[in-house]
């Protein structure tokens, strides 16, 4: 059972300091570590378990990073995966394009993505390059949901996003956000019109890779889904800013629909989205703590969960197939540790 072949899945993986402040993220159980979680969801994406990354990423309760649920679904169904180097921090040892893009600094500093421009057109040319009839474009990056809310005020769309927490901290990411537009010296809709320098001055790289990437797959004619969350309807949000109305679809997980202090729909309406919402079914194997932990409301989405999902759905992959390779990715991921 494969997927359509011509389906190329593009991961983005990269880092904004953004993630160090305190209670924003819990996408690493050690503050300390969590700078390699993206190049370890990388190397889980690519090889099934991390090689190089001296981290398994899990959350302060032990919840393991969405790279083992895209991991598993890619062992059922079978999709080639593209890893795009993003603004990562630390080393990969998985193979990487690289964009162009450096760490993004924090989201209140004046500028946050000073290469914003240059990494947002050479994401343009590989998104507009990369030879395939469909495009899923995910991402990872902790913190990254706090600079997608940076990026739709500057924007002026909703600020509402969903967080890697089963509480999400709405209140701490908005004054972060208000700190970032005081900082910058806007006000909310300043830059509407201008994705690029709302990536900039309030963003992190990776949204500005996964726009690039999306616009420019959209000018080639190329089929596009964002895989993910409000991450991803963010990146949506700055690819319509940028004057590009072709279609465009958003795929993510029943646990970020079901978020209220997301709003992810509203997000995906407002900018033309078309919206599809996967369920993994975990209630049939609540007794796993992977997935118990996602049950609880951790994690929710990432590495194109929502988008693999929707892949293995396509494909008829049966569910408690696909439940059981998240058990075996987990319990190898795990002994890795």
């Amino acid at each position: 059972m494969e997927a359509t072949p011509q389906t190329l899945f593009v991961l983005v993986a990269g880092s904004t300091r953004t993630a160090s402040i305190d209670g924003i993220s819990a996408a690493g159980a050690d503050p300390a570590l969590m700078a390699h979680t993206p190049s370890a969801d990388a190397e889980i994406l690519t090889y099934g378990r991390p090689v190089r990354a001296p981290v398994v990423p899990v959350s302060p309760t032990g919840c393991p990073t969405p790279a083992v649920v895209t991991r598993a679904v890619r062992e059922r169904v079978g999709f080639d995966v593209v890893v795009v180097d993003g603004g990562l921090s630390e080393p990969v040892g998985a193979p990487t394009v690289d964009a162009g893009a450096s760490p993004g600094r924090d989201v209140r500093s004046e500028v946050a993505v000073p290469d914003a421009e240059d990494a947002f057109s050479s994401a343009r040319r590989l998104g507009r390059d990369l030879p395939a009839d469909r495009l899923v474009v995910a991402e990872t990056i902790p913190g990254g949901t706090t600079t997608a809310m940076g990026v739709l005020a500057a924007l002026g769309e909703r600020r509402a996003v969903s967080s890697s927490l089963p509480e999400n901290p709405v209140a701490q990411k908005r004054a972060v956000v208000e700190d970032g537009l005081a900082a910058s010296g806007l006000a909310a809709g300043d830059l509407a019109g201008c994705p690029v320098e709302a990536v900039r001055q309030m963003g992190d790289p990776v949204l500005g890779v996964v726009a690039g990437i999306a616009a420019g797959a959209l000018d080639a004619g190329t089929e596009t889904l964002l895989a993910g969350g409000t991450q991803l309807a963010a990146a949506g949000a700055l690819v319509r800013h940028s004057g590009r109305d072709a279609p465009l679809a958003l795929a993510t997980t029943s646990f970020v629909a079901a978020d209220d202090s997301a709003a992810v729909r509203g997000i995906a309406a407002d900018n033309d989205l078309d919206v599809t919402v996967t369920d993994p079914g975990f209630e049939a194997r609540a007794d796993h703590p992977a997935m118990a932990a996602y049950l609880a409301g951790e994690a929710k989405e990432g590495v194109g969960m929502g988008g693999a999902l929707a892949l293995a759905a396509e494909a008829g992959a049966d569910g408690d197939a696909v439940r059981e390779s998240v058990v075996d990715v987990y319990d190898r991921v795990t002994a890795a540790e």
